[in-house]
């Protein structure tokens, strides 16, 4: 399936039930302080996984040789390609600091486990932060970033490279689900 049909027939909203699939700001900041209640390493898990937006693979891939301390960046090799493409993702001092305490394996990894306990573990933290509904996952997560970044005003082709998308048509769907400049044509009207 190209990313076109792909996103055409994906929404921002659950088709059942009309839900939201993106954690909000608030649901975000819930589900860091739940998260901050963890073990450093699953602590490190879900900041990285909220604060870039990756897939849950991409993060559990993450070895300490693609965290640059001096430009606090991130960097991922970009899945659902067909060649490789790393992108780097700016994060927060905190981010680094977490990552720098933890001692990575032999290969230098962080999380060396199944994408289905980083799910269980993200899902703890969801529960334990009285989030349900779609957005109560891993691409929750990764929606809300893109939400959060269209709601910034961060540039389109930054958004489109830092989730590692390969078009842009994938990335208006995050800057249809915002609509600042509606929410501003809204506001005259109130």
């Amino acid at each position: 399936m190209t990313a076109f049909a792909w996103s055409d027939s994906w929404q921002i909203h659950d088709q059942t039930t009309g839900r939201r699939k993106y954690l909000s700001a608030g649901e975000r900041t819930r589900f860091l302080a739940a998260a901050d209640g963890f073990a450093p390493a699953w602590q490190a898990l879900c900041h990285v996984l909220a604060y870039t937006g990756c897939r849950v693979s991409e993060a559990l891939a993450l070895t300490i040789h693609h965290v640059d301390a001096e430009e606090l960046t991130l960097t991922f090799r970009t899945l659902k390609r067909r060649k490789t493409v790393f992108r780097a993702v700016p994060v927060p001092q905190a981010t680094v600091d977490l990552l720098h305490a933890l001692a990575p394996d032999a290969e230098g990894r962080f999380w060396p486990v199944h994408r289905s306990t980083a799910w269980r573990r993200v899902k703890t933290a969801m529960r334990r932060a009285a989030i349900d509904g779609p957005m109560a996952t891993t691409k929750g997560l990764r929606h809300g970033f893109g939400v959060r970044a269209a709601g910034r005003d961060v540039p389109p082709n930054l958004i489109q490279r830092w989730m590692g998308h390969a078009s842009l048509t994938t990335t208006a769907i995050y800057l249809d689900a915002i609509g600042a400049e509606e929410r501003q044509f809204a506001a005259r009207m109130w």
